[in-house]
C-alpha cells in the first residue's frame, strides 16, 4: 500500500454532528488516525437523527467512516484522565465543545501543551471564543441567518436555508485546511499551534460576493430561487415535457448563439430591448415569454441537444435517486464501499484524484467499538476496565 499524506498522525476528537466530524472524516481519508470521544450509550448526537441508512443515520455515516469510538463520561475523573492521557501523544486535538467547556474540564492550551508542546489544537463554535456572540447558541439555520445567506437565497417572498449543513460544511473544510496548515508549521518550528474556528466567520468568507455587491451601502443581490440574480437567461426553464432544464449565458457571443441555434431566432439577437446582459436583465418577463414559448415546442432532452450544439452551459435538474445514477459519477469510477454495524454500504470516494496513494475508506465504527483495545494501548488492566465500566465512565 502507498504512504499517505497523514500516515502516522493521531487525532483526537471530542466532536458531535457535523462541523468537527466531517474536518477529521477528512483528515482520516489522508491517512489519520481519528480517536472520536462518544458519551457512553448513545454516543455522538448525529446517530440518532434518523435511520435511513439500513438503519443508521444519514448524517452519521456520511462524515464518521475511518474512526476508532471510544466511550468516555467525562464528569468522572477516571475518564477525563484517560482523555487526557491520550492527548500527551497525539498530534491533534479538535473539540466542538461550547466555548469555555474543554477548558473547565482542564483542556487548556497551557495544560496540554505543556505536556505535548506539538499538540495543534483546533476549536469549533459558532462564533468564536470571544466577543459578545460568544456564548450564545449556534445551529446552522440560526448561522446561515445570522451571515445574511438566507437573505439572498429562495424566492422574492420566501428566504430559504439551503438544503445541507452548509454552515457546519464551511466551518468543517476550514477546520480541516488550518489543520493541515498547522501540521506544516509545526514541522518548521516544532511546535503545535491554537486554532480558533467560527462558523459565522467560514460562511461569511463565502459571503463576499454578495457582500462587496452591496459595497458602501448598494442594494444587495435580490433573491431570484434558482435563477441568477444578475445575469439573465441563467437559472431553471422548464420544456414542454414538463421536465426543467438549468441553463447559463454569460456573455454577448453566447447570447447570439442561444438566439440562432437554441432559439432559431437570429433576429432576437439584435433586438434592443435585450442586445445588453443588463437590458435581459430587468426585462426578464418579456424574454421568458419568448424563450417559455420555443421551449413548450421540445422536450428537456432535445432542449439540452441545442444548447450543447450552442455550447451554452447547461444541466438537468437532478434528484437524489439521479445523484445515486449520475453517468458521470460512474464512468470516472467514484463509488466504493465502507463497512458499517448494519453492513456494507455504498460511499463516495473523497473528491481529487491522486496518482500517489489511495484514500482511507475504513469502516464506520459503533458506539464505543475501540474503547477497550484504546484503554489497553494505554498500559490499563482488564480489571481497571472493568471497574470502569461499572461505574459508567466508560
Amino acid at each position: 500500500m502507498s504512504v499517505r499524506p497523514l500516515d502516522g498522525i493521531t487525532v483526537v476528537a471530542l466532536e458531535h454532528v457535523i462541523a468537527a466530524p466531517f474536518c477529521t472524516r477528512q483528515l482520516a481519508d489522508l491517512g489519520a488516525r481519528i480517536i472520536k470521544i462518544e458519551r457512553p450509550g448513545d454516543g455522538d448526537f448525529a446517530r440518532g437523527y434518523d435511520t435511513q441508512v439500513e438503519g443508521l443515520s444519514s448524517h452519521f455515516v456520511w462524515v464518521n467512516r475511518s474512526k476508532e469510538s471510544i466511550t468516555l463520561d467525562l464528569k468522572q475523573d477516571a475518564a477525563l484522565d484517560v482523555l487526557k492521557n491520550l492527548l500527551k501523544t497525539a498530534d491533534v486535538f479538535i473539540q466542538n465543545l461550547a466555548p469555555g467547556a474543554a477548558a473547565r474540564m482542564g483542556l487548556t492550551p497551557e495544560a496540554l501543551q505543556k505536556d505535548n508542546p506539538g499538540l495543534i489544537l483546533c476549536a469549533i463554535s459558532g462564533y468564536g471564543n470571544d466577543g459578545p456572540y460568544r456564548d450564545k447558541k449556534a445551529y446552522d439555520l440560526l448561522i446561515q441567518s445570522e451571515a445574511g445567506f438566507l437573505s439572498i437565497t429562495g424566492t422574492p417572498d420566501t428566504p430559504s436555508k439551503a438544503g445541507n449543513s452548509i454552515a457546519d460544511i464551511a466551518a468543517g473544510m476550514y477546520a480541516y485546511t488550518n489543520i493541515l496548515a498547522a501540521l506544516l508549521q509545526r514541522g518548521k518550528t516544532g511546535k503545535g499551534t491554537v486554532i480558533d474556528i467560527s462558523m459565522l466567520e467560514a460562511l461569511s468568507e463565502w459571503m463576499n460576493f454578495p457582500l462587496y455587491y452591496a459595497y458602501k451601502g448598494a442594494n444587495p443581490p435580490s433573491r431570484n430561487g434558482a435563477s441568477h440574480a444578475t445575469i439573465y437567461p441563467y437559472g431553471p426553464f422548464k420544456a414542454g415535457d414538463g421536465k426543467t432544464v438549468m441553463l447559463g449565458l454569460q456573455n454577448e457571443r453566447e447570447w447570439v448563439q442561444f438566439c440562432e441555434i437554441v432559439l432559431e431566432n437570429s433576429a432576437l439577437a439584435k433586438d434592443e430591448r435585450f442586445d445588453k446582459n443588463y437590458k435581459r436583465n430587468e426585462k426578464r418577463s418579456e424574454l421568458l415569454e419568448i424563450i417559455n414559448a420555443c421551449f413548450a415546442k421540445l422536450t428537456a432532452e432535445q432542449v439540452i441537444v441545442r444548447l450543447d450544439k450552442a455550447q451554452i452551459a447547461n444541466a438537468r435538474l437532478n434528484d437524489m435517486e439521479g445523484l445515486w445514477k449520475h453517468e458521470q459519477l460512474k464512468a470516472r469510477q467514484r463509488w466504493t464501499e465502507v463497512g458499517t454495524p448494519a453492513g456494507n454500504i455504498a460511499a463516495l470516494l473523497p473528491p481529487g484524484l491522486n496518482d500517489s496513494y489511495d484514500f482511507r475508506m475504513d469502516p464506520i465504527p459503533a458506539v464505543g467499538q475501540h474503547t477497550e483495545s484504546i484503554l489497553k494501548e494505554l498500559g490499563m488492566s482488564a480489571e481497571d476496565i472493568a471497574q470502569m465500566r461499572a461505574s459508567g465512565a466508560i
